[in-house]
C-alpha cells in the first residue's frame, strides 16, 4: 500500500468514526446536533415557529318595514243636526341595519411545547413584544398540536392548531390614536352617535 492510498485511508476512517460520532449525538435526547436535517419539536421544552396566518371575515344586514292603518267613524245624530266624527290613525316603521367586520393577522412567533399528552397531541404556549419607537405589539399564542402536521423545517401553520388562542394588540402613541376621542365614546354610549 503506498503512501497516498494509506492517507485516503485514514481520511475515510477519520470521517465514518466522525459521521458515526456525530449521528450517535444526534439520536441521544436533548442534543442540538442533527446531521440529516432539522429536528422536529416532539418533547417539553422543544421549540417550533408557528406562521400566523389568520383571514376573518363576517358581515350581518336586516331589513324591517311594517304600516299600520286604522280608521274610525263616529256619527251623532241630534234634532235638527247630523255630525261626523272621523278619525284616522296611521303608524309606518322602517329601519336597515348592516354589519360588516373583517381582519387579517400575519406574524411568526416562537412557541414552545408545554405538555404532551399519552396520545401525542402537544399544548404549546408562545408570547412576543415588538417595540418601535415607543409603540407596542404584543402576540401571544396557546393551542395543541399534532406531531404529524409539524413540517420538516420545524413550524406550523396557525390554522393547524387546534383551540387555538390568538391574541394580537397593539400599545402606545399609533394605538392611542385610532382610538376615537373621550367626547366621541361618551356620546356614542348615550346613544347619540
Amino acid at each position: 500500500m503506498n503512501k497516498i492510498t494509506f492517507l485516503k485511508f485514514l481520511m475515510l476512517w477519520g470521517l465514518l468514526v466522525a459521521v458515526q460520532s456525530a449521528s450517535a449525538a444526534s439520536s441521544a435526547p436533548g442534543s442540538l446536533l442533527n446531521l440529516l436535517g432539522d429536528r422536529k419539536a416532539l418533547a417539553v421544552g422543544d421549540v417550533l415557529l408557528v406562521q400566523i396566518v389568520e383571514t376573518s371575515s363576517a358581515s350581518a344586514g336586516a331589513d324591517t318595514t311594517t304600516a299600520k292603518k286604522n280608521n274610525v267613524g263616529l256619527g251623532v245624530a241630534l234634532p235638527n243636526t247630523t255630525k261626523n266624527i272621523t278619525a284616522n290613525l296611521e303608524g309606518d316603521f322602517s329601519g336597515q341595519g348592516k354589519i360588516s367586520r373583517s381582519g387579517k393577522v400575519l406574524a411568526q412567533i416562537s412557541v414552545v411545547i408545554t405538555a404532551v399528552d399519552p396520545a401525542g397531541l402537544m399544548s404549546v404556549h408562545g408570547h412576543q413584544v415588538i417595540e418601535i419607537n415607543g409603540d407596542n405589539q404584543e402576540i401571544e399564542l396557546s393551542g395543541s398540536i399534532r406531531p404529524e402536521d409539524i413540517s420538516d423545517g420545524n413550524s406550523i401553520l396557525s390554522s393547524r392548531i387546534a383551540d387555538a388562542k390568538i391574541r394580537y394588540v397593539g400599545d402606545g402613541v399609533l394605538a392611542e390614536t385610532q382610538r376615537p376621542g373621550w367626547v366621541v365614546r361618551l356620546l356614542s354610549w348615550l346613544g347619540f352617535i
